[in-house]
């Protein structure tokens, strides 16, 4: 399966999990919030660990992909839902779009899978919607490191109190 899928920065998710856990005395919900993220990177780092050790050759390769794809949805699902810092409630709405381009992601790999055929055009579909959710969670991380990415396609909402 490692010709099919894109392997995610998992470098860029271990050093974030690192900058994440360094943080000392700070407030309760932030430390909450952090000890989430590296959860988060964790799970997908997993999961990603797992897709690309399938044995292409297998019979079954097919079935532990699509498993593990539900299982990744299922994991941008529940970051989705997280309870962002106050400081950080801008970014909810992309931690939002990126659950929702991989639920279409998965959804897309099972169609393209189906009936024990594989149709190309829907894989490279699914493809575009697993690389945009993966493009949100790397926005996500930039801003939580205090950088803000240069993206001509970028548009966030700061709250101007």
């Amino acid at each position: 399966m490692k010709n099919r899928t894109h392997k995610i920065p998992i470098f860029f998710l271990i050093i974030l999990a690192a900058m994440l856990l360094t943080a000392c005395g700070e407030d309760p919900d932030l430390a909450r919030f952090r000890k989430n993220m590296d959860d988060f990177c964790t799970k997908i780092s997993e999961i990603d660990s797992s897709i690309n050790n399938i044995d292409a050759q297998s019979e079954n390769a097919v079935s532990e992909l699509l498993g593990y794809l539900d299982e990744l949805d299922a994991t941008f699902k529940d970051f989705a839902a997280l309870d962002f810092p106050e400081e950080f409630d801008y970014l909810e709405g992309l931690a939002d779009e990126s659950s929702q381009y991989m639920t279409e992601a998965v959804s897309s790999y099972h169609e393209a899978y189906s009936n024990g055929s594989y149709n190309e055009y829907t894989a490279e579909y699914a493809r575009q919607n697993y690389s945009r959710s993966y493009k949100r969670i790397q926005i996500i991380i930039s801003f939580l490191h205090g950088e803000e990415p240069d993206d001509a396609d970028l548009s966030i909402e700061y709250n101007q109190e």
